[in-house]
């Protein structure tokens, strides 16, 4: 939309979604072919401090809008060794945690 390529609606921001993050991706798994093709989501890369916190949170809001993973590259490894294994088996641990579900 802010690039002026390829179609849109304004519906989409004002009367299809909301502002809820799982509002927002659910749309997006929505657009994969109601979920036959799975959504992942970018993890993006390292910010420092906060990216264990960012990492789980969307993994949680990517699995309670039915997306499937995250592509964790970057974010964990531009860390040292040991923390971008921690930040991997924390996104893991949300996918293997049957408490968390499709909201």
């Amino acid at each position: 939309r802010d690039i002026n390529f390829g179609k849109q609606s304004e519906d989409m921001y004002n009367s299809l979604t909301t502002d809820h993050p799982i509002d927002l991706c659910r749309f997006q798994v929505a657009n994969c072919y109601m979920g036959k093709i799975g959504l992942i989501n970018s993890g993006g890369g390292s910010q420092g401090d906060s990216d264990f916190k960012a990492a789980v949170k969307t993994a949680v809001i990517n699995k309670r809008a039915g997306g499937c993973g995250l592509i964790m590259g970057r974010k964990a490894f531009q860390r040292p060794l040991k923390d971008g294994i921690e930040i991997l088996q924390s996104v893991q641990e949300v996918y293997l945690t049957e408490e968390i579900t499709v909201a």
